[in-house]
């Protein structure tokens, strides 16, 4: 990636978590937080991962309502950042917030198994 393309993801997720928290008022899009932008070499795709408050319902809702509005928040972006083409954009989940929770969550078992267990000595 260049150092161009990381510039513009970074403005492109600050841009976007202000489109899709203020702008679009599909209720099927939850709370959803851009965590990060990946933009390819040529500017022409960019690669947007979200993380989304609730269940795997609400997931998909939310990914549907995205795609949806997705010519909305492109135009938007076009606007907001000067650029001659608007990467086509593209949503997916951000796997390691639920990745990073679940180690989180299996180590907070493991340390009370232990202390349980300093316990029984």
């Amino acid at each position: 990636m260049s150092l161009r393309s990381n510039r513009v993801g970074e403005q492109m997720k600050k841009e976007l978590g202000e489109i899709i928290g203020r702008k679009i008022k599909d209720p099927r899009i939850g709370f959803v937080t851009v965590t990060d932008v990946q933009v390819t070499g040529d500017l022409q795709q960019a690669k947007v991962f979200i993380s989304v408050l609730g269940d795997d319902e609400q997931k998909e809702n939310t990914l549907k309502g995205l795609a949806k509005a997705k010519g909305f928040i492109r135009s938007e972006i076009g606007q907001r950042i000067r650029l001659r083409k608007t990467p086509e954009i593209i949503f997916e989940f951000d796997e390691s917030i639920d990745y990073g929770n679940r180690i989180d969550s299996l180590l907070y078992k493991l340390q009370e198994e232990n202390q349980s267990k300093d316990h029984e000595d």
